[in-house]
């Protein structure tokens, strides 16, 4: 139980560092961007590169992750990570970022499968709600964290970038702490592409609507740190009332993660999510109508981020309901593809939405997508010949 419990801190440990360059990434880049005269449609577009990073590799991971082990592919997915945020300072140019942007993708995606796989795997019935709740609670102190250093583009520009490369090493060295495992044989098939692509139809026709929550994270965390600083700066607030606001979210998801899993487990996950994505609707409604406030965003923000900052683990525990064991790698790497989706979309949307319809709030278009989803919820109906589900 010991070995246990220091497995589980240090791989949580690995995902806050991981938050926190993820949290930083996107608001300073948007912000450089934005300070250099850069359009906001491009910017949101250049903010897609690390999902299509996301995207590009997840097909891919069950095979090396089966013949390596979750110790190696943390340890390539980390390193990646690490050279490339260090890569920041040495050339500032669209596309040498963009490609930088879509290797952290490619690094990020690595690590949290194999951090998430590997903490489902040693997780026991009693325990794995709880545990996947920490793993979302330590990601988001991370990612609330990274906004802050937006302030030390005041001090120099490549800071940020060298600070969290330094942070990143840090925490990434504990891993060799850790003596390498191999997931379950009975859980990982045939892991050839072909094969893949079959179970992921299968997911897909059994338990897509726990697909959506992770997507709603994503597109959440796209349009938020990719888009609202350049919003903002658009409307009057300044980047260190951005610097603030911004991590209010995080913060609200780190307050209300674990009793929203708790709330889950006692009620269950369709009728958690349905409530989290209606309340969150109007949270963001509040949001635009108020957004000239900055201490009324900062509200909004927190409140957001109890509710809704907690979709993708509740979509990951909502998918493990939904599947049978030997699904879960497979029902893991969906919940990523769609999260990368939502994340891609999100800024993106943002960007053309800033630049073409101005004077009308980026929040409606996030209510929009909340209020989608809580019908998709409330219309689904779990398929009852799931229990014979094989590939």
């Amino acid at each position: 139980m010991h070995k246990m419990n220091i497995r589980l801190w240090i791989l949580v440990g690995i995902v806050a560092i991981s938050g926190f360059s993820q949290g930083m990434l996107m608001p300073l880049i948007a912000i450089i961007f934005e300070q250099d005269g850069l359009s906001s449609s491009i910017n949101g577009l250049h903010a897609t590169a690390i999902y299509i990073g996301i995207l590009g590799i997840s097909p891919f991971m069950e095979k090396p992750l089966q013949k390596l082990g979750f110790k190696p592919t943390i340890v390539i997915g980390g390193l990646i990570v690490i050279l490339s945020m260090a890569l920041f300072p040495v050339w500032k140019s669209l596309w040498f970022w963009f490609i930088l942007r879509l290797l952290i993708g490619i690094g990020d995606s690595l690590l949290h499968f194999g951090t998430q796989t590997w903490i489902t795997s040693f997780s026991t019935a009693a325990n794995r709600g709880r545990n996947i709740a920490l793993y979302g609670v330590f990601f988001s102190l991370g990612f609330a964290g990274g906004p802050m250093m937006t302030r030390l583009l005041e001090i120099s520009e490549n800071l940020p970038f060298i600070l969290s490369a330094v942070l990143s090493l840090l925490a990434w060295v504990t891993i060799f702490l850790l003596k390498n495992e191999f997931p379950a044989q009975d859980s990982i098939e045939d892991t050839s592409f072909f094969n893949t692509f079959k179970r992921f139809g299968k997911v897909w026709k059994y338990a897509w609507i726990a697909f959506l929550p992770p997507f709603c994270y994503g597109f959440l965390e796209g349009s938020l740190n990719g888009n609202f600083p350049v919003y903002a700066l658009r409307i009057g607030i300044d980047v260190d009332s951005v610097s603030i606001i911004l991590p209010a979210f995080a913060i609200g998801t780190i307050v209300f993660q674990m009793p929203l899993g708790y709330l889950s487990d006692r009620y269950g996950r369709k009728k958690t999510l349905s409530f989290v994505m209606s309340a969150g609707f109007l949270t963001f409604i509040a949001a635009g109508i108020f957004e000239a406030s900055e201490a009324a965003l900062f509200t909004c923000f927190f409140i957001s981020g109890m509710l809704v900052g907690s979709t993708f683990s509740l979509g990951i525990t909502y998918m493990a309901d939904l599947l049978p064991r030997q699904f879960l790698p497979a029902g893991n790497i969906m919940c990523s593809v769609f999260y990368g989706i939502g994340s891609m979309a999100g800024p993106f949307l943002g960007g053309l939405m800033i630049e073409y319809l101005k004077g009308v709030s980026l929040f409606y278009m996030i209510g929009l997508m909340l209020i989608s989803i809580f019908i998709a919820l409330f219309f689904f109906k779990p398929r009852k010949e799931m229990e014979g589900l094989t590939l």
